[in-house]
């Protein structure tokens, strides 16, 4: 069996990337790049990447240049046998290793190393955690991933709201925290409140509002009262060594890596950032390959995991696949947004009941894609 294509394709909302008036809750993506990897016996897989999808399909579509360090993904990988992940891994790396080596490039490879790894489930017929090595759990337990409310009565509702839909834990990020800290510590402790002393609050204050790791060590202490389950990326990606004050200088677990790629990459993380909690997305940190060595080295220095996974239901499929293989899961990430490209890829889309996910046992990532609703969506 061969790779016969590798196809780029973007989508685009009816809606920008934004939040409604007030914050009610996120539209979802304004723009989406899914991958298609097709194998000469018709095998076809799919994977979201949660990236600039222009650019990224730039880089999938270019030319080859030659060298076999200057090439598009796709002309690295036609021909080539799908089973062998990590040799394509490397060959996909060094194609992109003058002009990528981070950012763009290594999360187009993600996209594609995931496809690859949801044809050989389709080839041997199991499920990908199989094929990584362990299969620990049938499910997961979700938090509902959505936006600060700009008021305490707002927060109320909406932990009220995620209650009903069956959620035990919920992540409040971005929206007004850290335009004022007294009103950030208003709105952490009606989500508390709300939410009652036995669910889980977790919160991420965004990391694009400039702060130095002596503020964020303010900022962590004064909603520690309310006993967040961790605090996420709250500075700037490469401030390894301000992670590593600030997890030092809080009694709450400080988690980041969302934005982080390649087993290097966190391995700075982990050894320098003395983080608690990573976070690797696997449409940006290197794919399925690369999270497997990942989640090795977070059983090295024994220290958690849990994913980064917000875009639609295929990156929450493919997730569900590498929780099932790791040897401690403690929430899947789920996209509450609104948006068409974030909630309906897949004919059997991914379902939150009683506050779990259930893993899916059917071969690859377990759900079937919406071709047509691909094309519905797509633009280029």
């Amino acid at each position: 069996m061969k790779i016969k294509d590798v196809e780029a394709m973007v989508l685009k909302s009816s809606r920008e990337y934004a939040a409604p008036k007030g914050a009610e809750e996120s539209h979802g993506v304004g723009y989406m790049l899914v991958i298609k990897v097709t194998a000469d016996n018709g095998i076809t897989a799919y994977s979201d990447v949660e990236t600039q999808p222009h650019v990224a399909k730039a880089v999938i579509d270019a030319p080859a240049g030659g060298a076999g360090m200057i090439d598009g993904l796709r002309q690295a990988l036609i021909g080539e046998d799908p089973f062998e992940v990590e040799k394509l891994w490397y060959k996909m790396y060094k194609a992109s290793v003058y002009y990528g080596r981070r950012g763009v490039a290594i999360q187009a490879l993600s996209g594609i190393d995931n496809c690859l790894w949801s044809i050989i489930g389709q080839v041997v017929r199991q499920p990908i955690y199989k094929l990584l090595g362990a299969h620990r759990r049938n499910r997961v337990r979700a938090y509902a991933s959505t936006l600060f409310r700009p008021a305490p009565e707002a927060m109320t509702e909406a932990c009220k709201g995620y209650i009903e839909q069956g959620f035990t834990a919920v992540k409040f990020g971005w929206g007004v925290f850290g335009q004022d800290p007294k009103l950030d510590v208003e709105l952490v402790r009606a989500a508390r409140d709300a939410l009652g002393p036995d669910r889980d609050l977790l919160v991420d204050p965004g990391w694009m509002l400039e702060r130095t790791a002596e503020e964020c060590i303010r900022m962590v202490r004064s909603i520690e009262p309310f006993r967040p389950f961790f605090v996420e990326d709250c500075l700037p990606p490469e401030d390894y060594d301000g992670y590593a004050r600030l997890a030092q200088a809080v009694e709450t677990p400080i988690a980041a890596g969302e934005q982080e790629s390649t087993h290097w990459g966190f391995r700075h993380l982990i050894e320098r950032g003395k983080v608690d909690i990573v976070q690797p997305d696997l449409t940006r940190c290197g794919g399925l390959t690369a999270a497997r060595r990942i989640a090795h080295l977070v059983e090295d220095h024994n220290i958690s995991l849990i994913p980064h996974a917000w875009s639609s239901d295929l990156l929450t499929a493919a997730t569900l696949q590498f929780l099932a293989y790791i040897k401690k899961a403690y929430f899947i990430e789920f996209n509450v947004s609104t948006g068409e490209i974030s909630r309906k890829l897949a004919k059997n889309p991914i379902a939150m009941r009683d506050g779990y996910v259930e893993i899916p046992d059917l071969p690859g990532t377990g759900i079937e894609v919406d071709e047509a609703m691909i094309e519905k969506y797509r633009v280029l």
